[in-house]
């Protein structure tokens, strides 16, 4: 069972996420976390999938995906999540640093969040 985690603080879309993806990727097995602090004991390297939202009290995504890089999560392997548009996202989390970033609310980057999660289960 491939591993994925997901941390937001929208609990309704972090509902909603959780529904989708044991709906559509069986394959999959969903954890969320509301509450980034309590994320990082979720936080390994072993995880197929790291989605992260941007913008969260306490610990905002970028010092997540830090965070997560140390702990050994391959760069590779994390997807930053915001509510802005694609070109603010780039401007604040550079080339490289991570696999990409999504607009979670833009249809066709869902698509590509699919695209995604079809690989990784497939693997």
């Amino acid at each position: 069972m491939k591993r994925i985690l997901y941390i937001d603080d929208d609990p309704a879309f972090l509902k909603e996420f959780d529904r989708n993806i044991r709906a559509r990727f069986p394959g999959i097995e969903p954890l969320t976390c509301q509450d980034p602090v309590k994320a990082l004991t979720l936080i390994e390297p072993t995880l197929d999938l790291l989605l992260i939202d941007l913008e969260m009290p306490t610990l905002d995504g970028k010092k997540l995906l830090h965070y997560a890089i140390e702990r050994g999560v391959n760069k590779k392997r994390i997807i930053i999540i915001s509510s802005h548009e694609a070109d603010y996202l780039h401007g604040l989390i550079g080339m490289g640093e991570c696999l990409c970033v999504l607009n979670k609310h833009e249809v066709k980057q869902q698509k590509v969040l699919e695209m995604v999660l079809s690989s990784i289960e497939k693997k």
